[in-house]
């Protein structure tokens, strides 16, 4: 029977709810079909819906009567207060980047790329052929598939062959994304109170990880430079830090990148101190001039712990990542991951593998490297038309971001919220910092929205600073 005639049954029986009081016996289902001429379906149709929304109760053998309205209690969580006690982690950690819009708004603040600029055909290939195979229902490895920790070694491989002790696949981890193996690096090799050096502005993911490892975070100067190796050698000796978390390779936000001087001096200070160095290479595969070159080759002691992604270059969905480490540490880490997720996703790494193989991908990757440029430079352009010739604080040679300044007098929050409100969403720059701003700064990514969007939408940006 179709849908027209379940109304009516529907209409009939909702006026008699609305008009008897609870308990009221409602016609039977014979009743029913006989005044309608339906068919016993289409009432017991009807009478599910008006069930499923509390208006009517089914009691078997007795027939289908008016609900009696429930009782609403309020509920008190106040219990939860005493229970649960300070907060050790601020519930409002997550970025602005991992904000949600809608399609009539115009991402400026993601952290990842537009759907164009991923290699969609080899990803969904790879996840059908994955699903077929034996990783869809077999428990992987906790440490990872073999063919996948090896394709990592491989890529520190070429280029580090000539340090003492070169990359090979024991050494690698696979993880679900850097996220996870930041916050289990945090925990494995620091207890909570302990500090951790971290670049300043640096990911906001790090500085909550680490804030949820229960560590002390001690912020370390950063702009289109390293930080200073001397400043860092104070923090060492003053803090008693173990840790440094950085980014030398187009830094998110900033994109910058740090010279071979700067990785020179800044590597001696780590190993004089007997320090871990956290070389997180999120943007390896987003060079867009030159080429880049861990840290990870130039340690033999394990000093540096190296972590790397693929869920920003394959796809959100394929949230694979690995750790690089050696020794003690990287057992700690190991032991750590298992606790947490016990093995990382057959399927996500086997389809991984398989795009990763293809010779499509590395077409892919010099494909990608001229689009991130266009859109950079598109990006720039369009800053310094609408925010001034002031406002880029410089052209990164890589990564997704553009780092703006505004003037200090510039409410930052307000200003978000207007352009948001507009149809644009950009990220505030405080998000990046671990401690106080050190000026009213925003960040914008060239990745997300279409280049032919830019220009209005720095347009929105520039008349939201005007109000």
């Amino acid at each position: 029977m179709n849908d027209d005639s379940t109304s009516l049954v529907e209409r009939h029986l909702r006026r008699l709810v609305e008009s008897s009081p609870a308990g009221f016996r409602l016609p039977s289902t014979r009743a029913l079909v006989a005044e309608h001429a339906v068919s016993p379906l289409t009432v017991q149709r009807a009478v599910q819906r008006l069930v499923g929304e509390g208006l009517i109760e089914t009691r078997p053998g007795a027939g289908s009567f008016v609900a009696r309205p429930r009782a609403v209690r309020q509920a008190d969580f106040a219990w939860q207060t005493t229970a649960l006690g300070a907060p050790r982690v601020d519930t409002s950690a997550v970025g602005t980047a991992m904000a949600a819009v809608g399609p009539s708004v115009i991402a400026m603040h993601s952290g990842y790329p537009a759907e164009e600029l991923l290699p969609g055909r080899l990803v969904r290939a790879a996840l059908v052929r994955a699903a077929r195979g034996a990783s869809a229902l077999a428990r992987g490895p906790v440490d990872g598939l073999h063919e996948l920790r090896t394709w990592f070694a491989a890529e520190i491989a070429p280029i580090g062959a000539s340090a003492p002790a070169p990359v090979s696949h024991d050494d690698v981890m696979i993880t679900p994304g850097g996220q996870s193996a930041l916050a289990s690096i945090f925990r494995a090799l620091a207890a909570p109170g302990d500090a951790v050096v971290v670049e300043s502005p640096t990911y906001w993911g790090a500085i909550a990880a680490a804030r949820q490892a229960g560590l002390r975070i001690i912020p370390l100067a950063r702009g289109s430079r390293a930080p200073s190796a001397a400043d860092l050698d104070e923090a060492f000796a003053s803090t008693g830090a173990r840790l440094f978390y950085a980014q030398p390779h187009f830094a998110n936000p900033t994109g910058a990148q740090w010279n071979a001087e700067e990785r020179r001096d800044i590597m001696s200070v780590v190993t004089a101190r007997g320090a871990y160095l956290i070389e997180d290479d999120w943007a390896h595969d987003f060079a867009i001039e030159g080429d880049v070159l861990p840290l990870l080759t130039e340690d033999a002691d394990g000093h540096v712990v190296y972590i790397r992604s693929l869920t920003k270059s394959l796809s959100p969905s394929l949230r694979v990542g690995a750790v690089i480490a050696r020794g003690p540490a990287l057992a700690r880490i190991q032991a750590d991951r298992t606790v947490d997720d016990l093995y990382v996703s057959g399927v996500l790494q086997s389809a991984a593998v398989d795009v990763l193989r293809d010779p499509g991908w590395r077409s892919h990757l010099v494909r990608l490297r001229s689009q991130l440029r266009d859109r950079r430079d598109e990006l720039a352009r369009q800053v310094e038309a609408h925010l001034g010739p002031d406002s880029l604080t410089f052209l990164p040679r890589g990564g997704l971001n553009l780092w703006v300044r505004l003037a200090d007098n510039v409410d930052v929050t307000g200003l978000v919220e207007r352009s948001r409100n507009a149809g644009v969403m950009v990220a505030p720059g405080a998000d990046w910092f671990p401690a106080e701003p050190t000026g009213a700064f925003i960040r914008l990514n060239y990745s997300g929205a279409r280049p032919e969007q830019f220009a209005g939408a720095m347009e929105t940006v520039a008349a939201a600073l005007v109000e």
